[in-house]
């Protein structure tokens, strides 16, 4: 049963919120030794929320939006009482979260009920969530492949059915992958849209959070419930809320939509191009067009990565180097060995790209491109193929996510299942201009509609 049914069946009390938790808790617990998404549950708390909510509608009063909907959380975000690992064994020794982060208190206000938290790459670094402290975590589709990153538990949860949505965090593509992987749907939003306030960092300039969601109402409306300031957080730049939702079925008509050439189809799979031609032409699309300087866009978001997420554990990494996992620690070593001046040029490169990249969407309102290059490789695989070329199948997962959340644009990641993949999904990016995360939504509200995305 997706986001929409449920909440319905909760509202008019065919079924309980306590009901749909116990389902949800007996899915887990079905799936989650072959896939491994969970890292910790909150079944406690889940039991009083979903109590809560089923005590308000016994008293006749107006339910939130989300009420009584579970999810979970990529176990970066504080959840009160519990130590927030971001994937990693050094941080075991934090002392537990004293609140909750500001996104997870305000599903709470929305009424969602919280079961737990999700597996991921060590500190965000990873595009395949292969944690060597907690495990992999294992593609619902099969569990002999990854599940992207580093929200791999995030996506995987949803792809097993275990809870309808979940919150990933998306520095060059950590939503997108696993969207992409485990065929999930999946919203990067404008960078510094949504608060970041009580999440463990990775890299503080290019850092977003998103839910990954069984449909675009699963991602509409928890999108919608954690919108909105927050002065205390810096990076966030929303002055006040654009509800999305009662958007969502305006469609694309009039708007310019276009289908990206050139280096997303280089380093794309006949697969992945095919699916991002047919929602290309599903939604409108006539024309093929150039993003601006693509590969650069991914080269410095690179250099940035490193850089910053090398120094923000440059402590950690000169006293215990050995308590990282073998699949980060080099990078970060290296990050922070980069001379300074390299950090500087590459976000002085950034404004000269984001210019550019501005400056296309001042002729088109959407554009299309695969998120991935590939379907889900097997765990432990080295390589990939690309148009008969190999790549590090690590890095490579972000080939084509890198170039736009470098930029700041919003994203959504719809799943779709070509051909030629052995029944592994592939998502398509629907790229909007900064702030319209409701023409990406609307975009993939057709593409669900027509049938040719689904979960």
């Amino acid at each position: 049963m997706k986001t929409a049914q449920l909440l319905r069946c909760i509202a008019s009390g065919e079924m309980s919120a306590g009901e749909v938790l116990e389902d949800a808790i007996a899915r887990i617990d079905a799936t989650d030794a072959s896939i491994n998404a969970f890292t910790s549950k909150s079944l406690t708390r889940a039991r009083a929320e979903a109590n809560a909510v089923d005590a308000r509608r016994a008293r006749g009063e107006a339910l939130p939006s989300l009420a009584g909907l579970p999810y979970a959380v990529k176990n970066l975000f504080d959840i009160e009482g519990m130590t927030t690992i971001a994937g990693s064994k050094i941080n075991r020794e934090l002392s537990p979260a004293t609140g909750d982060a500001v996104l997870v208190q305000r599903l709470k206000a929305a009424g969602a009920v919280l079961l737990g938290a999700l597996n991921m790459d060590e500190y965000a670094y990873g595009f395949t969530t292969e944690n060597s402290h907690y495990g992999p975590t294992r593609n619902p589709h099969d569990p002999a492949r990854m599940s992207g990153g580093s929200s791999g538990g995030s996506g995987a949860a949803v792809a097993a059915g275990q809870v309808p949505f979940t919150l990933g965090s998306d520095t060059n593509g950590s939503i997108r992958v696993p969207a992409s992987l485990c065929g999930v749907w999946g919203l990067k939003p404008t960078f510094g849209r949504l608060t970041r306030r009580g999440t463990y960092p990775f890299v503080h300039s290019i850092d977003h959070l998103g839910p990954l969601a069984d449909s675009v109402e699963g991602l509409a409306l928890p999108y919608d419930a954690m919108q909105g300031p927050d002065p205390l957080d810096p990076g966030c730049h929303a002055r006040h809320a654009q509800p999305i939702v009662a958007t969502l079925s305006r469609g694309v008509q009039g708007l310019r939509v276009g289908l990206l050439g050139g280096y997303f189809q280089d380093n794309a799979t006949p697969a992945a191009c095919a699916v991002a031609a047919l929602a290309a032409k599903t939604l409108g699309a006539v024309d093929e067009v150039a993003w601006p300087d693509a590969a650069l866009g991914r080269a410095a978001a690179f250099i940035v990565t490193a850089a910053e997420g090398g120094s923000l554990h440059l402590p950690d990494l000169r006293k215990r180097a050995d308590d990282f996992e073998p699949l980060s620690v080099d990078r970060f070593i290296a990050g922070a060995l980069q001379p300074a001046h390299w950090y500087l040029q590459a976000q002085r490169y950034r404004r000269v790209y984001r210019d550019k990249v501005n400056a296309l969407f001042g002729e088109w309102d959407l554009l299309v491109a695969p998120a991935t290059p590939v379907g889900a490789p097997l765990i432990g695989a080295e390589w990939i193929e690309i148009n008969g070329v190999k790549h590090p199948s690590r890095p490579s997962m972000g080939l084509l996510t890198q170039p736009i959340s470098f930029a700041g644009c919003p994203v959504v990641a719809a799943p779709m299942w070509p051909e030629g993949t052995g029944g592994l999904p592939i998502a398509v990016q629907l790229i909007a201009t900064p702030w319209r995360e409701d023409i990406a939504l609307r975009a993939a509200m057709v593409l669900q509609q027509a049938g040719v995305a689904h979960l």
